[in-house]
């Protein structure tokens, strides 16, 4: 992925690194396709995404709460097709985008991992952070 940087930061003397994920002038579109992302601290293939909803940006990694699999079948494609739940394509969990709550399907109840996204405009453009812990 283009415009991307991947950084190691220490919090506090003795406390586990988190990874930050930084994306420039990327856009995401209000309830549109998602945007992946690789997260190469939780593995070789693992992956999140950011969505927007109702304004606001929301990233989580993309791994369904009841099966570790990734919820897009097609990339990108995260939202239902009223476009107001997470949908994991292999088996149809909903979850919320607002917080990841899965409210309907065998995983109801629990919730997707969410990740800390920050995003502001800088001199070069946009620029979205996520913190992976």
């Amino acid at each position: 992925m283009s415009n991307m940087s991947l950084n190691a930061i220490e919090q506090n003397q003795g406390a586990a690194p988190q990874h930050e994920i930084v994306l420039l002038n990327q856009v995401v579109e209000e309830k549109s396709t998602g945007l992946r992302f690789a997260i190469p601290s939780l593995g070789q293939f693992a992956t999140g995404f950011l969505l927007r909803f109702n304004g606001q940006l929301y990233a989580y990694v993309n791994q369904c709460a009841h099966i570790p699999i990734e919820l897009d079948w097609n990339q990108g494609d995260f939202l239902d097709s009223s476009k107001q739940f997470i949908v994991c394509a292999t088996h149809g969990a909903h979850y919320l985008p607002e917080s990841g709550q899965c409210v309907i399907g065998p995983c109801k109840g629990k919730q997707l991992k969410q990740l800390h996204v920050t995003e502001k405009m800088t001199e070069c453009g946009n620029e979205i952070t996520i913190l992976i812990d």
